[in-house]
């Protein structure tokens, strides 16, 4: 990723990552705001979503999240995108929650972190 700039754009709704059984419908509250992400896997059905829609009494669910949106779209041919984000936020014992898309990637830290993730990634050379 020498060749790139990576900018990213802070999006501005608390986000919350849910775990569901891995048979349970794809829930309509976690289909608002502008990011929501619903994967199912053998193990799990995980969805993220905006906070405030979360029915209240879920069991499984972390939370406030706050997104940083990567400057898309990104070619796919590109690489280092995400460990150009990872690595110095790992540095700094920020852990992150990832979604990807076809466009682009989303790197989630947690709410009460946030200022230490943009202030760690912009000492890294990245724009947010």
């Amino acid at each position: 990723m020498k060749d790139r700039k990576i900018s990213l754009k802070v999006m501005a709704l608390d986000l919350a990552v849910v775990r569901l059984p891995p048979a349970a419908p794809f829930p309509v509250w976690a289909q608002v705001g502008e990011l929501s992400s619903i994967t199912r896997t053998p193990a799990e059905l995980s969805v993220v979503c905006a906070a405030h829609a979360v029915p209240p009494g879920t069991p499984q669910v972390e939370g406030p999240w706050r997104a940083l949106g990567v400057d898309g779209p990104l070619d796919f041919a590109l690489t280092g995108i995400l460990a150009a984000i990872a690595t110095p936020l790992a540095a700094e014992k920020i852990s992150i929650f990832a979604v990807s898309t076809f466009d682009t990637d989303y790197v989630l830290v947690k709410a009460d972190r946030l200022a230490a993730a943009l202030a760690c990634l912009r000492a890294a050379g990245l724009d947010c």
